[in-house]
């Protein structure tokens, strides 16, 4: 297999993930610390015939976005904080039109401004609720470099499988790590591009769905097929309706093409859980902290491990569950007031104990105040 050892941040490795999978187009506004997306995009995307658009603002970003989607080009926009919650009411659309999309969050410190460049994980559960109305959401964030690249392909695979958005939910730190990784060929990754159904004309069942729940492709406008596109609930020819009966399957349906293929969509990773008596569970820029803290923990004779969802919604409820039939106790680790640690209680429903471990300051939590963590879970379960 050949490779490429490359010097990389995230965000640089993001963009190049990207590429690969096929994404030929951007539109975005500069906003910290996603910036560098933006202005890697400029560089790169003309190189391999693709397009770059700076917009006026985060709205008219997604706005975009959703348009050269529907257009048949695989696309993204990225953005931190505030322009997170500007583009919501678009993703929304997106979500019901069932247009394919990326969307890079490189969360920082808040609310509002807030600390305009400072790390945090503030914006997990606006990644799933953000917009209003039951809607289907896929969310992943890497934790790494190399996770940047290699998920941002998965994520583009994920969004032209389920003709849904997908969140890329990274953080300052992991947008702004540099690391040494190695790129294999782009030929050695999967890449999924959308379904196309040819209708022959047939606009009127542009909507109508197969037994797996995910909607056939619609042509790229201008290629011959007639076709309504709305924010509105529609019927199988994409035109508004009032139906209460179609609502309900439209918005169920939508619900279950992601809920339905959870073995498809969610990627956990585990950290030394072989043995483990108590198990650290953590995400995105998190991640080397904790493995630091569970080498010096093991070095003790502590057993202690980490489970780290990778797909972070749908949330990984079975396995998470589960560990409450693994380990003694259970500790969450984020950059937040508690948002992930809601999900886990929700999960263990109180059959051990579980810590919290929260920062929201805009520094990092090192592994010492981990550590020191693990080893008083530890002394209480004895």
């Amino acid at each position: 297999m050949a490779t490429k050892k490359v010097l990389l941040q995230g965000n640089e490795a993001c963009v190049e993930g990207a590429i690969a999978a096929g994404m030929r187009f951007y539109a975005g506004y500069p906003i910290t610390p996603s910036t560098e997306i933006a202005e890697t995009c400029s560089i790169r995307l003309p190189q391999v015939g693709g397009h770059f658009i700076q917009m006026e603002d985060e709205i008219a970003s997604i706005a975009a976005v959703i348009g050269a989607s529907a257009a048949g080009a695989k696309s993204m926009t990225a953005t931190s904080g505030p322009g997170f919650s500007l583009k919501q009411e678009n993703i929304g659309y997106a979500c019901l039109a069932e247009i394919p999309c990326v969307i890079v969050d490189v969360q920082r410190c808040g609310p509002s401004t807030g600390l305009a460049t400072a790390p945090s994980q503030g914006d997990y559960q606006q990644s799933r609720w953000g917009t209003h109305g039951d809607h289907p959401m896929i969310v992943i964030s890497p934790a790494t470099v190399e996770e940047c690249y290699t998920k941002a392909i998965r994520a583009f695979n994920l969004s032209e499988k389920y003709r849904t958005p997908v969140i890329f939910l990274m953080d300052e730190i992991v947008g702004h790590m540099r690391e040494g990784i190695e790129i294999p060929d782009p030929g050695q990754y999967e890449i999924l591009n959308r379904r196309i159904a040819g209708n022959d004309g047939a606009y009127k069942f542009a909507y109508r769905v197969p037994a797996d729940q995910i909607s056939p492709g619609l042509k790229a406008f201008g290629e011959g097929e007639r076709y309504n596109m709305t924010g509105l609930v529609h019927d199988y020819s994409g035109f508004p309706t009032n139906s209460t009966d179609i609502a309900q399957e439209l918005i169920t349906r939508l619900m279950e093409k992601v809920l339905k293929h959870k073995d498809d969509i969610g990627e956990i990773d585990e950290y030394m859980m072989e043995d483990a008596d108590h198990a650290v569970i953590c995400f995105g820029g998190t991640t080397g902290a904790v493995k630091d803290a569970i080498k010096e923990a093991r070095a003790k004779g502590i057993k202690v491990g980490m489970f780290r969802p990778i797909t972070v919604w749908p949330f990984p409820d079975e396995e998470v569950s589960s560990l409450a039939d693994r380990v003694k106790s259970v500790i969450m680790v984020e950059h937040n007031y508690g948002q992930m640690l809601r999900e886990v209680k929700r999960n263990i429903q109180g059959r051990i104990p579980v810590e919290f471990i929260g920062r929201i300051n805009g520094t990092v939590i090192p592994p010492e105040e981990i550590l020191q963590k693990i080893q008083e879970v530890e002394k209480n379960a004895k």
